[in-house]
């Protein structure tokens, strides 16, 4: 999962199990440039945990994600659907998110999401 994290963190996968069912931990750390208290874990630290709900090969993945927070803004299972539409010169990939807890805005999620599907990009080549 080197691709998932945003310019300016780091990731480290703490537990993963791909297949139906199966879930994962993973740790997002901002760098040291980042100000204040910005993670939703701890000051510097966004932990999630998740479930692979359903995995279609080729086609979509849905998942539960959970924030570990002390911060009720965070609570809640959030449900994200990465869906995949074959193009001649790729894949369109389609993020919705349902149930994002109220502490992340819409556009710093949807800032996170864009930056992991450049990171993403790249990776590919």
């Amino acid at each position: 999962m080197a691709w998932l994290p945003p310019e300016s963190m780091t990731g480290r996968v703490l537990d993963y199990d791909f297949r139906e069912g199966g879930r994962y931990r993973i740790e997002l750390t901002y760098d040291e440039a980042a100000s204040g208290d910005v993670g939703k874990t701890t000051g510097r630290t966004d932990v999630s945990a998740g479930r692979f709900l359903s995995l279609e090969p080729g086609k979509r993945i849905v998942q539960s994600v959970v924030f570990e927070s002390p911060d009720a803004a965070f609570a809640g299972e959030m449900v994200m659907t990465w869906s995949f539409e074959p193009l001649p010169a790729g894949t369109r990939i389609t993020i919705t998110a349902e149930n994002v807890p109220p502490g992340i805005s819409q556009a710093d999620h949807d800032a996170g999401l864009r930056a992991s599907l450049e990171n993403l990009a790249r990776y590919l080549g």
